[in-house]
């Protein structure tokens, strides 16, 4: 059960503890998961400027990696007239990110609400390019996550966590990291919100990076379900990092993924997505040779228009992220 919350619940010093002492199993991960009040909380809050969405709102879904530059961010995309945002890798608390919350701060500074949710609790403070942010050794919250920002009030949301064994957290599974200890799991907010043409359903979703394609189905699957039982035979536009091709160096080929074919199946489309690559160099990922396509809009009831891969680059030269965002207009 999802419960909304004004604030999310901090983690204590002794399941801190627990996550640094306790075996690393999906076992003891299932219990901490369970344990953890913020693992099934849903952070609601900012203020709507518009009473429903338009009839064929811009929607825009961009990994901003971290967040480095809230404010930035929220101005970066001002011009193209979003009234729906699908964000994520969001920093709460983190010594990284100046200990905001940055889902808090864009939709203030975009006059939206937004709904947020832990994807992992860490201890860290990040890798070594990460660090360089880091004005505090320790983090208020530890929280990063997922949100969906609207210009509009949502009707009703919640979180699909998407795994629960401990990806990032067990020793034998091969993709913890530790130099950046953490609880958690993939996971998308799900959100209903009106507009002038009827309710639609929005979701922002991040998909493991660290796995292979029949993992990224897997998680795709246990997505779209969710969204069934949560929002019926609604419209829906599905936005996000879908770490497509990730696994696949050199040439990290996305088109060797099964979730594409699964979705069609299922009433979904990806005829919002133009061809070219979504990731750059950034400031905490510098790997200017690494060019992948990871960033995706599915579409259900909808068909997109006015198609785009933005720049995330800033007025000022910086990059925002290591991902650009995709924008479309549902019609």
């Amino acid at each position: 059960m999802i419960r909304v919350v004004e604030q999310l619940t901090l983690v204590t010093d002794a399941e801190r503890n627990r996550i640094l002492t306790d075996p690393r199993t999906p076992e003891a991960h299932r219990a901490l998961m369970a344990d953890i009040p913020a693992m099934t909380e849903l952070q609601r809050g900012g203020t709507a400027t518009r009473e429903v969405l338009p009839k064929a709102p811009n929607v825009i879904a961009w990994n901003l990696e971290r967040c480095l530059f809230p404010e930035q961010s929220a101005e970066h995309l001002v011009p193209h007239s979003p009234t729906l945002i699908l964000l994520s890798e969001m920093d709460s608390g983190m010594s990284r990110t100046g200990q905001r919350n940055t889902t808090a701060a864009m939709a203030d500074a975009l006059g939206m609400c937004f709904a947020y949710g832990v994807e992992f609790h860490e201890l860290g403070l990040g890798g070594p390019t990460e660090r360089q942010f880091c004005k505090d050794d320790f983090n208020e919250a530890g929280w990063h996550g997922n949100a969906i920002l609207s210009a509009a009030p949502m009707r009703d949301a919640t979180m699909i966590r998407l795994d629960d064994h401990g990806h990032w957290f067990c020793s034998d599974i091969g993709a913890s990291d530790p130099e950046q200890p953490r609880v958690g799991g993939r996971m998308a907010i799900a959100a209903i919100i009106e507009t002038e043409a009827g309710p639609v359903c929005a979701v922002s979703t991040h998909l493991e990076s660290n796995a292979d394609e029949a993992h990224r189905q897997g998680q795709m699957e246990r997505l779209l379900d969710g969204v069934d039982s949560f929002a019926g035979d609604l419209p829906v536009v599905l936005g996000g990092d879908l770490n497509t091709g990730n696994h696949l160096e050199p040439d990290f080929d996305w088109r060797r993924e099964t979730l594409f074919d699964y979705a069609r199946g299922r009433g979904y489309h990806w005829h919002a997505n133009p061809d070219g690559i979504t990731t750059r160099a950034s400031l905490i990922t510098p790997h200017i040779t690494r060019q992948m396509k990871l960033d995706w809009f599915a579409l259900r009831g909808f068909e997109g228009a006015d198609n785009a891969i933005l720049s995330s680059i800033g007025i000022s030269g910086t990059p925002l992220s290591d991902h650009d965002p995709v924008l479309t207009t549902l019609v």
